[in-house]
């Protein structure tokens, strides 16, 4: 029975998460773009400038830099290391090139649900933020919509406490943690029945210690902590890719070659051009709008808590998520596995195509080149954790009308899964999250089409006000 539970599981995640959401969300993503001038291309670089401008005079708690190490505490995770790898190893390179044109058009998606998210917040008396798709659906299309608001809020804190937030990337710590310290389980305690490893067990237990001590101080903490954390591991992660990429510099220009060859006329390993050609652009979409959530509406609960009076402004920052988390961040990881040429290994999946690709690329031991895969996985992995348990968070405040009993009841469970994820090995978990996260953006890019005319609208004001001042 449990057999054919999982299995219709999995048929509900691959229809969720088949051509119709990946269609749905490109579509939103090229017609926010064409509508609003190619903002991503036009004013990246004010937007780079905004990063690090905090408005002395804007509302909110936390700064605008603050925000968007938030958001990308959470998207910036396992799937920028084990994801690119399993895109590249059932796609060929060219799903990598997919990817990048997924996050080109999901940069102007990310501008608007971060424009949004200031747009259409509340803040109440004591000066606490509310903001996200759940208010831009209600105070921006009525609140005759308001139910749709309450699904998009149901199924954010679904994701955040039965999986994307809590067990999928704790069980990735501790995995890769026993990997290193203990690949052979030469020292294992038993707990209910199984036997785990004991780098396992401390590694879970230090995982619920740390996470504990940073979510129950909310969003100024998680906020303050991402701040140091996020740039910190993003620049060790690209300065390891970097050190592949120019140790093998003569292999550049035919992995770049390769790619872009690949993302139109397939791969040898997927069968005919046409068919493999579609492979590679589905598993490249796909997971390059799983890695950086563009569309989703994720992210703009983290922006509405930015220290910002202008919407543009916030949306032009929380552009630059999308371009760091995959523009950046997958394409090094691919370029990597590419110039190394570990996806051609059969016998390798996920995070080992990657790990093998460090291995070989890096002019280090082979023990070093491990440990700071690891310690970058680990990074990704407790960043993610602390970020989807403030969208949790803030989706139950929503859902129970700002129950502070009710909110502080889903941080103790969130901390509970924490506890308990490194012993969640049912694949069912994984694909429930999954499901979750897909059911999430319909809400949203319905949002998001609905009240595109305000964001162009918006737009035109700002420019048209600050014209020659930025």
């Amino acid at each position: 029975m449990f057999a054919q539970i999982n299995e219709l599981i999995k048929v509900i995640d691959d229809a969720v998460w088949g051509l119709p959401l990946i269609c749905l969300i490109m579509v939103t993503g090229i017609l926010l773009t064409v509508r609003l001038g190619g903002v991503q291309v036009r004013h990246l670089g004010k937007a780079f400038k905004f990063m690090f401008q905090d408005e002395e005079d804007g509302h909110g708690e936390v700064t605008s830099f603050g925000a968007l190490c938030t958001a990308l505490s959470a998207t910036i995770g396992t799937g920028n290391i084990a994801g690119v790898a399993t895109a590249i190893a059932a796609g060929g390179p060219g799903a990598l090139f997919w990817m990048v044109v997924a996050a080109f058009f999901g940069m102007a998606t990310k501008y608007s649900e971060g424009l949004l998210a200031i747009k259409y917040r509340t803040i109440d008396q004591d000066g606490h933020v509310l903001g996200g798709p759940f208010y831009y659906i209600e105070n921006g299309m009525g609140k005759k919509w308001k139910w749709l608001a309450k699904i998009f809020a149901f199924f954010g804190a679904g994701v955040g406490l039965f999986g994307i937030g809590t067990f999928t990337q704790v069980n990735s710590i501790a995995s890769a943690v026993k990997n290193f310290f203990d690949p052979d389980m030469a020292h294992t305690v038993t707990v209910l029945g199984n036997d785990y490893s004991i780098a396992t067990v401390i590694a879970g237990i230090l995982l619920t210690v740390f996470v504990g001590l940073v979510v129950i101080g909310g969003i100024k903490r998680i906020s303050k902590v991402s701040e140091v954390v996020v740039p910190f591991m993003a620049v060790l992660y690209v300065v390891l890719c970097l050190i592949i990429v120019f140790t093998n510099i003569k292999a550049v220009p035919g992995a770049f070659a390769e790619i872009i060859s690949s993302a139109f006329n397939g791969s040898a390993l997927a069968g005919g051009v046409m068919g493999s050609m579609i492979v590679a652009m589905q598993k490249g979409v796909a997971r390059g709008i799983f890695s950086n959530e563009s569309g989703l509406g994720s992210a703009p609960i983290a922006a509405a808590a930015a220290r910002t009076k202008d919407p543009v402004r916030q949306g032009l920052v929380s552009m630059t998520g999308t371009f760091i988390d995959t523009i950046v961040i997958c394409t090094m990881t691919g370029l990597s596995i590419v110039i190394a040429g570990s996806w051609l290994d059969p016998k390798l999946e996920g995070v080992a195509i990657t790990m093998d690709a460090f291995q070989k690329g890096l002019p280090f031991p082979g023990f070093v080149a491990t440990f700071s895969l690891m310690l970058c996985l680990v990074f990704f992995a407790f960043t993610t954790i602390l970020g989807w348990d403030y969208y949790g968070e803030r989706c139950v405040e929503y859902l129970f009308n700002r129950n502070k009993a009710v909110v502080k009841g889903y941080r103790w469970l969130y901390i509970l899964a924490v506890f308990i994820g490194p012993y969640m090995t049912v694949a069912a978990v994984w694909n429930i999250a999954d499901i979750f996260n897909a059911l999430m953006a319909f809400p949203n890019l319905i949002a998001l089409l609905a009240l595109s005319g305000m964001v162009v609208k918006e737009t035109k004001e700002f420019h048209a006000k600050h014209k020659g001042s930025y």
